[in-house]
């Protein structure tokens, strides 16, 4: 068979001799294209309309409801990680953590309200000896 050179992103045939001298075309892609990066997004647009239809909200999903949705998404999760990034910056801290997160959203008005119902764990590491000495006092006053 001869071989073709493809370049990037166009489409190219190549015909091929079946066994008994029949010509087969095969139409090759050059590079296939996923559903997020037709959208321009990072969010994964067919994992979010996958998780759509399983979900059953409705017997239909619009691939436009699953590009919209993977957007909305990004947006918020970009605008979170910005704010979280900041928070983090402001304590002198590479790594944002869930406190800072936390910061994040309650410092900001509406992030604040759409996350109103939202707990956000902080861990806190107990101070052990300090925890153990307040149970004991307080358990010599009673």
């Amino acid at each position: 068979g001869s071989e073709m050179r493809r370049k990037k992103g166009l489409k190219c045939s190549v015909s091929i001799m079946s066994g008994r001298g029949k010509k087969t075309t095969k139409l090759l892609l050059a590079s296939k294209k996923t559903k997020s990066a037709r959208a321009g997004l990072q969010f994964p647009v067919g994992h979010v309309h996958r998780l759509l239809k399983r979900g059953n909200y409705a017997s239909r999903i619009s691939p436009g409801a699953a590009i919209f949705l993977a957007a909305v998404l990004e947006y918020l999760t970009a605008e979170i990680l910005e704010l979280s990034g900041n928070a983090a910056r402001e304590n002198k801290k590479a790594r944002i953590l869930p406190r800072h997160i936390q910061l994040a959203v309650r410092n900001d008005e509406e992030l604040n309200k759409l996350f109103s119902s939202v707990t956000i764990k902080v861990f806190v590491a107990p101070r052990s000896r300090f925890f153990f000495f307040l149970a004991v006092q307080l358990s010599k006053e009673t």
